[in-house]
């Protein structure tokens, strides 16, 4: 009987209702909107985001936050595609704002519009192309029986900003840090230098030292993207360190936006280390190396390619990794729901 009601029932028309997916890519979780939004305008990617976050943040913060997300919630939007030769569009979502580049969610879309037929392509190892905000993204999948069990991409090129660089950090004293970006600047710090280890025990230092360093770093340098003023920001701090299982080659912690920690090793943070490494002679061309998260989990990255990028030397890094999809998800907005309209505790 109550089952019977429940088939019966449908949110008043007053209500916004969002359909979403749920994902994750080594743990990072991705929800992905797929119907419900309200148009959004724009010609380019960063357009369109900017059009997002001055009219409808109010999404953002209720489908990230408390109650429906949580202070690690992370999403995407689908959009319409920018170039006449992209399968589609997309931009990301998180606690703080709007992100310039995610890995880990270009490898989770790729699984999910693939295995869900949302684009149909018949190849065994199918090329999609996303308008992402630095640029479009070519990515490769891989299939086995039909599911796509590994997504590559190739990242835009990532270059080393600041190297060997020294700041004082509010209790921790002076921190020697690298800043490279790979679809997002990040500073990276060895974790050897403070008293903590890269697993899940010290979860809450890592948090909270991420957020002094990535203030510290802030406050007393420039991050300057040479294309895109938007592009312009420390979007977290990446600590690296020696890896748990000896057949990867280090552990990657990330800890960015207002204090979110990354599960996955992070797609655009390897890539930024692949351009650190690669600067140092550390790794080969062509040299894949497997970098593991706080789980254990991993993606592999290696360079394949070199060119002069405006006043830098940069690589395109090829990023790989494996996504899965959890479940779906449909979001109701009741307007007379003031709690429901976001909140987070960090």
């Amino acid at each position: 009987m109550i089952t019977e009601i429940l088939t019966k029932w449908k949110a008043p028309t007053s209500w916004l209702k969002l359909k979403s997916f749920e994902m994750h890519t080594g743990g990072e979780p991705l929800r992905v909107f797929t119907h419900g939004l309200p148009e959004i305008k724009g010609n380019t990617i960063l357009e369109k985001r900017k059009y997002f976050s001055e009219k409808y943040d109010f999404i953002r913060k209720a489908t990230m936050w408390e109650p429906r997300g949580h202070a690690d919630m992370y999403g995407a939007i689908i959009t319409d595609p920018c170039r006449e030769d992209s399968d589609f569009g997309t931009f990301f979502l998180h606690n703080e704002g709007y992100s310039t580049m995610c890995g880990h969610a270009m490898i989770a879309l790729v699984t999910l519009v693939l295995d869900t037929g949302m684009i149909y392509k018949d190849e065994e190892n199918p090329i999609v192309k996303i308008d992402a905000p630095p640029g479009q993204i070519i990515c490769k999948a891989y299939r086995h029986n039909g599911k796509v069990i590994k997504v590559s991409f190739r990242n835009v090129p990532s270059f080393v900003f600041l190297k060997n660089q020294i700041v004082d950090v509010e209790g921790l004293g002076n921190i020697c840090f690298d800043i490279a970006y790979g679809g997002a600047f990040y500073a990276y710090v060895n974790i050897d230098q403070l008293n903590l280890s890269l697993n899940s025990q010290d979860y809450n230092k890592l948090i909270d030292y991420g957020r002094r360093i990535k203030l510290a770093v802030m406050n007393d340098f420039e991050i300057k993207h040479p294309v895109e003023e938007d592009l312009s920001f420390l979007y977290g701090t990446i600590f690296t360190g020696m890896s748990v299982n000896p057949n990867n080659h280090s552990r990657n912690v990330c800890v960015f936006a207002d204090g979110e920690l990354d599960r996955s090793p992070t797609g655009s943070g390897v890539s930024g280390r692949a351009a650190i490494h690669y600067s140092r002679d550390e790794i080969g061309f062509n040299q894949e190396i497997e970098i593991e998260s706080i789980l254990g989990s991993t993606m592999t990255v290696k360079v394949v390619d070199e060119l002069n990028y405006y006043d830098y030397h940069a690589v395109i890094p090829e990023v790989s990794g494996s996504a899965f999809i959890t479940g779906e998800n449909i979001q109701y907005f009741d307007p007379d729901d003031k709690i429901g309209e976001g909140f987070i505790f960090r």
